[in-house]
């Protein structure tokens, strides 16, 4: 059962917008049910560009019921439907607000004719109601008016579920209260992720980094983000579309590439840490810093030249270590130098590796 609908607000600042005017029209799929139809007294001006677009006015209002003196209908209603509406995320947030000043939780299930239009009627110049209803042909009167639009919206979307012939669109378009498909969505990304010490990759549609995260066990990091309900956590939440990660096998590398990649990648949704360059020497003018690595028989390996940190990476055969030429093939150059001796001096000031070995050779 589906509750189609539009609402005609007082416009004005976000969650600020009063109701001016709700239609709602009860529909099986086949015809429409049931229909609630009123104007709201929204106990606010309404502003002057929305009196010209829609022709309500404040004087209109005046003796129209209040929104609590309506809200037990429209809960009844839409009660075990799923809301319909050209724009479904304006709509939804507004009857939500309006229920929230009520101390009411409204919560059910939302489809976007916008969205569905542009999944199913390919090709069209505009999707804005009166623009798409006018390309195919469907009546629409008394537009701006919740009524109008409210049955305009029906129309398009009984078309809508005629061209859905797999009947698959549509129930994938559904946007659930409690966000089921999302957190499924996580779900299986983290799924094939390692309890490890590491550093993880959260790539957009594009496959673009949009995030970056290090811990000592990646999964639980990456799970404790999927959970978080701030808003910058809610926005990776909603463009991850794959994950990726890097072993490290150590806290210094685990340090070092994550600020290192941060710098290279900038992520759209990580802070950006400013570092205190150091600018003092390492005590030795040429050495190797060797730690363990990802696996038993590996060394993590930091090369550092004439006090530079010039490179980083593995080594698993102690020639490798021992023959500078072959040791700087196999290592990755670091760019970012200031960087990775800010990250190394102050690792080492506080932390022991495995060993640090002089080279008088280089």
């Amino acid at each position: 059962m589906y509750a189609i609908l539009d609402i005609e607000t007082t416009g004005g600042k976000f969650n600020e917008e009063g109701i001016t005017e709700i239609a709602i029209y009860k529909f099986d799929g086949q015809e429409i049910v049931d229909q609630f139809i009123s104007l709201i007294n929204p106990e606010k001006p309404i502003q002057e560009f929305v009196v010209r677009l829609t022709g309500i006015n404040n004087k209109m209002l005046k003796n129209a019921p209040k929104f609590y003196e309506v809200a037990k209908r429209i809960v009844e209603i839409t009660k075990n439907c799923i809301i319909v509406a050209h724009n479904s995320a304006f709509d939804y947030r507004i009857l939500r607000t309006e229920f929230d000043r009520l101390g009411y939780d409204f919560e059910r299930n939302t489809l976007c004719t916008v969205e569905l239009s542009q999944a199913l009627i390919l090709d069209q110049p505009s999707y804005s109601l009166g623009k798409l209803t006018k390309s195919l042909g469907i009546p629409i009167t008394d537009r701006h008016r919740a009524t109008g639009d409210a049955l305009a919206t029906v129309k398009l979307f009984k078309l809508l579920l005629t061209k859905d012939n797999k009947k698959t669109i549509i129930q994938n378009a559904i946007k659930y209260f409690d966000k089921r498909l999302e957190k499924q969505k996580l779900k299986n990304l983290i799924e094939e992720i390692p309890a490890v010490l590491g550093v993880y990759y959260i790539h957009d549609t594009n496959g673009k980094v949009i995030y970056i995260g290090k811990g000592k066990n990646i999964k639980s990091e990456i799970n404790n983000l999927f959970i978080k309900t701030s808003r910058r956590s809610v926005r990776v939440q909603e463009r991850a579309t794959s994950v990726s990660f890097d072993k490290t096998g150590n806290e210094l590398f685990t340090r070092l590439k994550y600020y290192l990649e941060l710098e290279a990648l900038t992520p759209k949704f990580n802070f950006k840490k400013k570092f205190k360059h150091v600018f003092d020497n390492f005590n030795n003018d040429n050495f190797l810093i060797i730690d363990k690595g990802r696996e038993v028989e590996e060394h993590a390996v930091v090369l550092i030249e004439n006090n530079e940190v010039s490179s980083y990476g593995y080594t698993n055969l102690a020639f490798q270590e021992n023959n500078i030429d072959i040791l700087k093939s196999i290592l990755t150059t670091i760019e970012e130098k200031q960087i990775a001796k800010t990250v190394i001096k102050n690792y080492l000031n506080r932390n022991k590796v495995k060993k640090i070995i002089r080279l008088d050779n280089l």
